[in-house]
């Protein structure tokens, strides 16, 4: 009988395997067994948690690199909010769009117009992924508009998508609003707005959630309709990041268009942590949108553990896409995860178990995951 060494990631935390073991049929369906309480509460009942898990383990020989992919439950065709998660693509075609253009890089400093809130592109990039800021968001999404970043995903292949409003606040204009650049510490130019097709509303299944949901303080006694809502399927996600990490798997037609500087740049954004960024780690955490592996302690990442990721949270909803690696320990992986944590069924109220149960289910699937992949090495 082997016995194997207990390999530490976490303080408190030991995770343990056994090498050259063969892997099973589907490890997601054996990670998703596991006994640990935050795991087997979700488990018990995945369809109200509206659960779906992709796992996408990595094998390389020499310089080729090929994918085994797991799936548990995940259905593009099936609604759930996708929160922060459309700053991805945004972060993603924004780093692109300014590959075409002459007049600007990411280190333009830019403002819509009539705000006060003057950033590069490479702080909202920055900002994005850190701390998932709304306005770093919606700066791009004026830079950008809505059209264009459906048509560039729809252009790559990567699923099904569609992006349609910003985040934080509503407006029904179909145009961008204008946009500031400074050529240089004085002097600016004004882009004109993008005016993006009419809205359409989805029909998909599960686009209406709940049994209610506030609205201006008062409860309506109807589920709540993400019609209007932004829709960004795990399958669609996962194409995107892939599409960022192992660019060379995929047509040159299905790639981004990014220099070599703007890819390196935007892996460093995604695995930044909030203290990495200038952020205080008392309030921001390394956790803090590092769901898998990390969102329940507010232990640090240690250095040679590196996760590129974008997470989501708002409705009650909370998602993870992340690509891992762990240097010291030879261990990489793709894992892409979404829930619902909704008891009450009321949509609005700010009513939600994210610390609960959500965050300790992505944080305990992510430990599983890497466990697992401890052990086959």
């Amino acid at each position: 009988m082997r016995i194997c060494p207990k390999i530490g990631l976490l303080a408190g935390l030991l995770l343990s395997g056994c090498a050259g073991e063969a892997p099973p049929a589907d490890p997601l369906q054996q990670v998703l067994q596991s006994d640990d309480p935050a795991i087997a509460r979700v488990m018990q009942n995945p369809e109200a948690y509206e659960l779906q898990v992709r796992y996408t383990r990595i094998h390389r020989e020499g310089d080729s690199v090929a994918f085994s992919v797991y799936d548990y439950r995940v259905d593009p065709q099936r609604y759930f909010y996708p929160a922060s998660m459309v700053k991805f693509p945004a972060a993603v075609l924004a780093l692109e769009k300014l590959a075409t253009l002459d007049s600007l890089d990411r280190d333009t400093r830019y403002y819509i117009e009539g705000d006060s809130v003057e950033q590069s592109f490479a702080e909202d990039l920055l900002q994005i992924f850190a701390v998932s800021d709304n306005h770093a968001n919606n700066r791009l999404f004026e830079f950008l508009g809505q059209d264009a970043i459906n048509d560039s995903l729809a252009a790559r292949g990567v699923g099904p998508a569609r992006i349609a409003h910003r985040l934080g606040y509503h407006r029904d204009d179909v145009s961008t609003q204008p946009l500031v650049y400074y050529r240089n510490d004085s002097t600016t130019f004004q882009s004109p707005p993008i005016v993006n097709r009419p809205l359409q509303p989805l029909e998909l299944p599960g686009i209406r959630k709940g049994n209610g949901y506030m609205e201006d303080d008062t409860r309506v006694q109807d589920p709540f309709d993400f019609g209007l809502k932004n829709y960004l399927p795990l399958t669609t996600m996962d194409g995107i990041l892939k599409r960022v990490i192992f660019p060379g798997r995929f047509p040159e037609g299905q790639r981004f268009r990014l220099t070599d500087g703007q890819l390196e740049f935007l892996r460093y954004a995604m695995q930044i942590t909030p203290r990495e960024a200038g952020y205080d780690p008392e309030v921001f955490p390394d956790g803090y949108c590092k769901f898998f592996l990390f969102g329940d302690v507010t232990t640090r990442i240690p250095q040679e553990l590196q996760i590129f990721n974008k997470v989501g949270f708002a409705y009650g909803t909370l998602t993870d896409c992340a690509y891992i690696r762990d240097a010291r320990n030879g261990v990489e992986f793709f894992l892409a995860a979404t829930l619902l944590v909704n008891e009450n069924q009321v949509f609005n109220d700010d009513l939600y178990e994210y610390d609960e149960v959500g965050i300790p289910f992505l944080a305990a699937l992510g430990r599983a995951v890497y466990d697992f992949e401890v052990s086959q090495r």
